[in-house]
């Protein structure tokens, strides 16, 4: 395995206020299912402030997006609600959020000064034993459901998405 292959993309601090989550690389379908787990079980231990560090972010796809979306929609869900704070995201992917937008459902803080994580407290998150086929096609199908429900514009931009992955998560 490469060393790039082997690096961790997501570095965690589960014990922060709020809790913080540096993403190092991409972020993509392929790792982000372990992110999705981690709001969930911290969601679940009455965790309900984040701030995810985009400083070394290198790209991101719609999964990734989703998973966030989901976590934010969770937290909105609590009450008193919780908080999801995107930092240090650079012009590209700020795009990206804006374009799906979820910068009206996340807290967006593109300055140099917004908190991180910083490499001492943060610890690479682990992910699972490995998913099936079915499991994934779920996880992304998810994902892109939770893009609709945060804004209804992106029904027909992931439409074809949302077909496929229902043929197939219903197949089995």
């Amino acid at each position: 395995m490469s060393e790039s292959a082997a690096k961790p993309v997501f570095l965690v601090d589960a014990y922060a206020s709020p809790v913080a989550i540096k993403i190092d690389g991409r972020a993509s379908f392929m790792n982000c299912s372990c992110l999705r787990d981690f709001f969930t079980e911290m969601i679940r231990q009455g965790k309900t402030r984040f701030v995810v560090d985009f400083r070394q972010c290198a790209s991101m796809d719609s999964t990734f997006l989703g998973v966030l979306a989901g976590a934010a929609l969770e937290l909105r869900k609590l009450e008193p609600p919780g908080s999801l704070i995107i930092s240090r995201v650079g012009p590209r992917n700020l795009e990206l959020l804006r374009n799906l937008g979820l910068h009206r459902l996340l807290v967006v803080d593109n300055g140099e000064t917004a908190p991180g994580v910083e490499p001492a407290g943060a610890q690479a998150l682990v992910c699972s034993a490995p998913r099936t086929e079915l499991e994934n096609a779920r996880m992304v199908l998810e994902a892109h459901e939770n893009l609709v429900n945060a804004d209804a514009g992106n029904q027909s931009k992931f439409q074809d998405v949302l077909t496929f992955l229902k043929t197939r998560v219903d197949q089995g």
